[in-house]
């Protein structure tokens, strides 16, 4: 899947990015990755979500 995000931003995507975030679950207290590709304009909106 990863492949074909990063084929796409390459061909193309100059408006989008790739934002990676590490996300703490409540129950078991570890630490997850959470990927997702956003427009330009929403990058700190998506970081500053919680």
């Amino acid at each position: 899947m990863a492949k074909k995000v990063v084929a796409s931003l390459q061909t193309g995507g100059k408006d989008f990015a790739k934002v990676i975030r590490m996300v703490k679950s409540e129950k078991s207290g570890a630490y997850a990755f959470k990927e997702d590709v956003v427009p330009n304009e929403k990058v700190k909106e998506f970081l500053s979500k919680k």
